[in-house]
């Protein structure tokens, strides 16, 4: 079949379009049909290791995990009978089995996806006793903690780390009831910090530091807005809670980065509501520095470069911009400095 060609599928008695490089999961959330995952990530490769996706498909004796199966032209799917609904609750059962019930404290709940799936089946009580792993949780870094405890191996972390970050900072360890996600060595966190595998992580496994114990996400009110570190235009959604920023999420479906952000994008919000933050212009009298006027500091900023530049030449004035400004502003900034005060000695403060 050539790539690309539409053809129709049934999904629960229901024509559905599909393209030949769809899966059914695909195919079918195209549709609005319900079919819950936990290791699927629409922006990830499909792994298939929850098996939570699970459907039938007429001709094949088995049920399938639909995020990773193609389509096929006539192909009959049913998402939802009593079979498949026994099959995904006993599959959910079983990873809550291993999973550390501390959902009144932890930090993702009220959008935890495991939590979603646990009430979607009626989950009261488990049936599967047993061992379960115990891990110290890691957070000898100062903005991502590791708790491995409530890790599912989904491996969504794993995946945006290697395909969408390029980094391979974690992979998958061990075999069997051991299994689990490490650094190299199964060492300290050690990487960019890019929060990417915060944002993708289904349960509490990992988590914000500095958004910790700050507030519910129902108590927080969302604004969309446009990062300001750097000239990229990335969309954010801004978690505001009693007027302060707490938490900082993005939108996979908007803005240029797609739902990705870098460090300061993702944990570089606390400037914000700082106590030191600067507010008016410091003007430095009799060895301390004490508001001022912006008439006040620009005239002073006026008479230095000139009494500078008379005296030791413009080359000895550099200026300093902020990736904080627009692009324009900064394109002003560094035009002011070479034709107005005569240097070439601009710079910029882009960097991590």
């Amino acid at each position: 079949m050539e790539a690309g060609r539409v053809f129709k599928i049934t999904i629960n008695d229901q024509a559905v379009e599909a393209r030949t490089a769809d899966t059914i999961l695909e195919a079918a959330r195209r549709a609005g049909i319900h079919i819950p995952t936990l290791c699927y990530h629409r922006q990830l490769s499909p792994y298939g290791g929850c098996r939570v996706c699970v459907v039938s498909v007429e001709g094949i004796p088995r049920l399938v995990a639909s995020c990773t199966t193609p389509v096929t032209e006539g192909m009959q799917v049913r998402t939802d009978s009593e079979q498949i609904r026994k099959i995904r609750k006993t599959i959910v059962e079983l990873i809550l089995s291993n999973h550390c019930n501390e959902c009144m404290v932890c930090e993702v709940n009220g959008r935890c996806e495991l939590q979603d799936l646990a009430y979607e089946y009626g989950l009261k009580t488990i049936r599967f006793q047993g061992e379960r792993s115990q891990y110290e949780i890691e957070d000898q870094n100062p903005l991502i903690e590791r708790d491995y405890n409530k890790c599912i191996l989904c491996g969504r972390c794993v995946r945006m780390c290697d395909e969408i970050q390029g980094v391979g900072a974690v992979d998958f360890s061990k075999r069997g009831f051991h299994a689990k996600i490490a650094t190299e060595y199964d060492g300290i966190l050690s990487c960019e910090f890019c929060g990417n595998c915060v944002a993708v992580c289904p349960v509490g496994a990992l988590t914000s530091k500095i958004s910790r114990y700050r507030g519910r996400a129902y108590e927080a009110r969302q604004v969309k807005t446009i990062c300001n570190y750097c000239g990229c235009g990335c969309t954010l959604n801004l978690h505001a809670r009693e007027n302060e920023i707490v938490r900082v999420t993005s939108l996979e479906d908007d803005g240029v980065n797609e739902g990705h952000t870098c460090v300061k994008g993702k944990f570089g919000f606390q400037y914000i509501n700082h106590p030191e933050r600067l507010k008016t212009p410091l003007i430095k009298r009799n060895g301390e520095f004490v508001e001022a006027t912006w008439d006040e500091a620009l005239d002073l900023m006026a008479e230095n470069f000139t009494r500078i530049g008379k005296e030791y030449g413009s080359n000895t004035i550099g200026g300093l911009c902020s990736a904080k400004c627009t692009n324009e502003d900064n394109y002003l900034f560094q035009k002011f400095m070479r034709t107005v005060i005569g240097t070439n000695n601009v710079d910029h403060c882009a960097r991590y």
